[in-house]
């Protein structure tokens, strides 16, 4: 078979945020740019994500009157980063995450919203914030993808409702409280009725949220700079001369294609959640690779961790957590495939506990999903399988769901029927279809029933943190993460961990340069997003730790690239005026 060849300024391997950041910064100065996925589809992990993103200083903070402390932020990330604080990479970010965020909002339709509260995982750490820092992206029209809406990868089935994407914050509290307030029932009906209109003309949903609003956005603001994305290609090698990286082999709908550039390969390529081998090094709770869980899409098998690696690039296997962990539970979909559901916030919610296989408690449950799995973690160091159960009483499930079973009136006989959700008339029958030891559940409901009545947690303090309260319900008093569980029948669902991203990645320094284990520079080779280091060396501060520094390091990645630009002066002067039409158009 003949081998094409092609050349470009720039090769941008992965769609998600990281990758299409870069790939828009390098076009919108002028660079030539080639993204390509070896998937189907366009978005990666960030269409399946929550869409927040974590920066400090932004003009959305500013413009809410929260101008925080000098030197706060960093003080914050040495704090959560500890022995993985990479001086150079944070205060890169944190001197660029508000550039990103002008630069994207300013020249791209790419959007975001603040709440007036969201706090830092761990609010009272020093430098930490009880908001001003976390973004979501804002809602967005898929039909202004036209065609290539067919093409941008779905959000998690199971973080929908009837294919309708819920978006974060106030449209989730309407949709808690649908049946408590006529304000919320006529959102969520308005809502709903806009979905089935869009489904009857569109086939799908076309008001997009959350991850799937910023994968959109992301791809829109692509289009409009006219950046070609291969989908269905993957990058099989680095080509290399002498020391330099000078392209890749790429093969494309079955044809390989050698992609030759001037500046740089930049990998954005997801990370690792599906590398088998990789999983096995650096998870301590799965040591087959098999005993994890995750709703990352299966093609992310840690390819550009591999590609860097072949040409001298290091993945540093110390970061005290590989991951960022996340309570998952397993479920039966109606087609019989298997779907992974995350559980964020539902434990936080008055009237939940989680209790090992031992039946008791071992954490607060409110406290982040990172947290959380590290507790489970040492909590199961000994036993056969790393799980816990959820419990929580009729009452509960009924106002609040948990899991994937949603809230009255929708019905909850199927995931009773597929053993998703247990249950007993009492807490006796329920520790026997758990098995769990009957006397300890027990024992554990009383006391978490008495310290509700009084609103204190004396075990673990749920409902302490800014956090938690933040996850809880605002409408119960005195702790918005407390109330009994007393009214049958009882309900549990199995926990088994998960993440929703990994941290290890390949060492790189502060211009997203990929570096040997030495600390030199690979010329020619970039690695930003989950395919790079972590800069929260193993912890997650807030939400959006993830998507944050992925915008942002796309956005030095691309800036660092158009410093480099190697072209002819009227060929840069064509290319300059021909984004100035696409923006003004």
């Amino acid at each position: 078979m003949s081998k094409q060849e092609t050349e470009y300024d720039v090769l941008v391997v992965g769609t998600g945020a990281s990758g299409m950041s870069a790939a828009v910064t390098a076009a919108h100065h002028g660079l030539k740019v080639l993204v390509v996925d070896k998937a189907p589809v366009y978005g990666g992990t960030t269409a399946r994500s929550g869409g927040w993103l974590w920066i400090p200083g932004t003009k959305l903070a500013r413009d809410q009157g929260i101008n925080e402390p000098p030197g706060a932020a960093r003080a914050y990330l040495e704090h959560e980063a500890t022995t993985h604080f990479d001086a150079a990479r944070v205060d890169t970010f944190l001197e660029n995450g508000p550039k990103a965020f002008d630069f994207f909002t300013q020249n791209t339709c790419v959007q975001f919203d603040m709440p007036p509260v969201f706090p830092d995982y761990h609010a009272e750490a020093p430098g930490g914030q009880p908001g001003g820092r976390s973004m979501v992206t804002r809602p967005f029209d898929a039909r202004e993808l036209g065609p290539r809406v067919k093409e941008l990868a779905p959000p998690v089935p199971e973080l929908t409702v009837f294919g309708m994407m819920l978006g974060s914050g106030k449209e989730l509290w309407h949709f808690l409280r649908a049946f408590k307030s006529f304000e919320s029932f006529f959102y969520v009906a308005k809502r709903f009725g806009g979905h089935l209109l869009d489904v009857v003309r569109h086939g799908r949903g076309m008001t997009l949220t959350n991850g799937n609003a910023l994968a959109g956005r992301l791809a829109k603001a692509a289009m409009n700079l006219d950046v070609p994305v291969w989908l269905n290609s993957n990058v099989e090698k680095l080509i290399t001369e002498g020391d330099a990286v000078v392209g890749a082999q790429v093969v494309r709908d079955g044809k390989p294609v050698d992609v030759r550039v001037r500046r740089g390969v930049v990998l954005a390529c997801g990370g690792f959640p599906y590398d088998i081998e990789r999983r096995k090094q650096l998870f301590p709770h799965a040591p087959t690779g098999h005993e994890h869980y995750t709703p990352s899409p299966a093609l992310n098998t840690g390819d550009g961790l591999r590609l860097g690696e072949s040409v001298g690039g290091w993945v540093d296997p110390t970061i005290p957590n590989a991951a960022a962990w996340c309570p998952t539970s397993v479920t039966r979909r109606k087609n019989g495939s298997e779907g992974v559901m995350p559980h964020f916030i539902d434990r936080a919610k008055p009237g939940v506990i989680a209790v090992t296989q031992k039946g008791r408690r071992f954490t607060n449950e409110a406290m982040s999903y990172h947290d959380f799995i590290q507790d489970l973690v040492k909590a199961c160091e000994g036993a056969s399988e790393v799980t816990c159960w959820e419990i929580c009483d009729h009452k509960h499930l009924r106002e609040y769901g948990m899991g994937c079973v949603a809230p009255f009136p929708l019905p909850i006989g199927r995931h009773l029927a597929t053993g998703y959700l247990k249950s007993g008339n009492t807490l006796q029958e329920l520790a026997k279809q758990i098995g769990v030891p009957h006397a300890a559940l027990q024992e554990e409901v009383e006391a978490f029933n008495r310290d509700a009545a009084q609103g204190v947690d004396t075990k673990f303090g749920k409902g302490t943190t800014a956090y938690n309260r933040f996850q809880g319900d605002s409408m119960v008093t005195p702790n918005p993460c407390m109330a009994p569980i007393r009214q049958g029948p009882f309900y549990a669902i199995k926990i088994v961990v998960g993440e929703i991203g990994t941290f290890a990645g390949l060492s790189t320094d502060e211009s997203c340069r990929v570096l040997t284990k030495d600390r030199q520079p690979i010329k020619g080779l970039y690695a930003i997003g989950n395919d790079a280091a972590s800069i929260m060396g193993g912890n997650y501060p807030g939400a959006g730790i993830t998507l944050g520094p992925a915008l942002t390091f796309g956005y030095v990645a691309g800036q660092a690239l158009a410093r480099a630009i190697d072209r002819q002066p009227a060929e840069v002067v064509q290319l300059a005026a021909q984004r100035q039409r696409v923006l003004a158009a």
